[in-house]
């Protein structure tokens, strides 16, 4: 089983400037991702918010943004807390490890493809590292279904 990295695609039935716009527009990224941030994406500088998913609305949203050419790849960093329950939930992720988020855009003959990976889990603390392996496995499914009824609509 790879355990270091999360690997999800789909094929989107909407042009890769309708995803991109999805993708990289803060306000939109917030709606089908279900963050609110406090202002635009931009490479090298962090973007900051909180989630908005119900039962969640106490976790910080941090990532460091690393990339974003147009239309291609838009990624980020962002460290992982050592507990999602909100008695034991600290919003100070100072010095934790990151995992790489990357977005790939392709065009198809129908759409765009979209790649998303999410890797560097072999990296973060071993008494962790397979909850957290676990958790965004399941939420990167998850996203792929939010993202492809936000760009259909």
């Amino acid at each position: 089983m790879m355990t270091d990295h999360i690997e999800k695609r789909i094929e989107l039935k909407a042009p890769v400037s309708r995803v991109w716009r999805a993708l990289t527009d803060h306000r939109e990224f917030g709606e089908w991702f279900g963050v609110k941030l406090d202002g635009p994406f931009a490479a090298g500088q962090v973007s900051r918010g909180w989630i908005t998913y119900p039962g969640y609305e106490y976790i910080k949203w941090e990532a460091l943004v690393e990339k974003m050419e147009p239309e291609r790849l838009f990624s980020y960093r962002w460290a992982h807390p050592k507990s999602l329950d909100k008695a034991d939930y600290s919003p100070d992720y100072t010095g934790e490890p990151t995992t790489l988020v990357e977005f790939r855009l392709e065009k198809t003959a129908t759409g765009t493809l979209l790649v998303v990976t999410e890797s560097g889990f072999d990296k973060l603390p071993s008494d962790r590292r397979d909850e957290c392996f676990r958790r965004n496995e399941g939420g990167w499914t998850e996203q792929m279904k939010n993202i492809e009824k936000y760009v259909s609509k």
